[in-house]
């Protein structure tokens, strides 16, 4: 199989976690909607089933796909989740997540979450989180350029992503992302650290967070528990 036939295949394993009853979470990016594409196969198959999407691109994908949608104001609690990454530390199990740029539904639906199952190939897995990889950082677009020089002085190196206009990227939440590259930098520390940032929204670090990853490889699906 090729690399799209693998994640396809990674997706569909964690998708077989989800049963009857269950509210999942529904994540961003193009490996979790290949999980959305295979839930909303088993509910066409009969599945019964409440998602919480983490992204207006992902409702509009389970809505196209017939899964039935709810929000965490009529619900509290979900029971699975399946996401992305795009970063896994081998070790931990911990993430960056945002290369897509919903990384603050994904965390808050993260945090109410019984299990958050991540799906990645193998190119994800690192030793060291943020060694390869900026840290998106969602930042309130008023003064972002003050917040930036916050982060500067925890030694990043922001960058304002834009889109291919060359105009600011905007959240679903309206606002902006700075990708923060770092170096030899501890994430569990820096996580603390970007969480008292006055302006920032929220970081894609997320610590803690996932149980299990299952990871797309030439080898076949293969699944990392912590």
């Amino acid at each position: 199989m090729d690399m799209d036939e693998l994640k396809a295949a990674a997706a569909k394993s964690a998708a077989a976690l989800v049963t009857h009853g269950m509210i999942v979470g529904l994540g961003s990016g193009s490996t979790a909607a290949l999980a959305v594409g295979a839930l909303g196969r088993r509910v066409r198959e009969g599945l019964r089933i409440t998602g919480i999407p983490t992204s207006e691109d992902t409702a509009a994908q389970a809505r196209a796909l017939g899964i039935p949608l709810t929000t965490l104001t009529e619900t509290s609690e979900i029971d699975l989740t399946i996401d992305g990454a795009d970063e896994v530390e081998y070790k931990t199990l911990n993430l960056i997540k945002g290369h897509g740029g919903a990384l603050l539904r994904e965390k808050i639906v993260a945090n109410v979450t019984k299990r958050l199952v991540i799906v990645v190939d193998d190119s994800k897995l690192v030793q060291h989180l943020a060694a390869k990889f900026p840290v998106p950082v969602e930042v309130v677009p008023f003064g972002w350029q003050a917040t930036a020089r916050q982060l500067e002085a925890l030694g990043a190196k922001p960058l304002l992503r834009l889109n291919a206009d060359g105009k600011p990227f905007v959240s679903d939440g309206g606002h902006h992302i700075l990708d923060c590259a770092f170096t030899d930098v501890n994430a569990e520390s820096l996580a603390k650290e970007l969480d008292h940032i006055v302006g920032l929204v929220e970081h894609g670090l997320f610590i803690g967070f996932a149980k299990e990853v299952h990871v797309a490889s030439a080898s076949g699906v293969q699944i990392m528990v912590v």
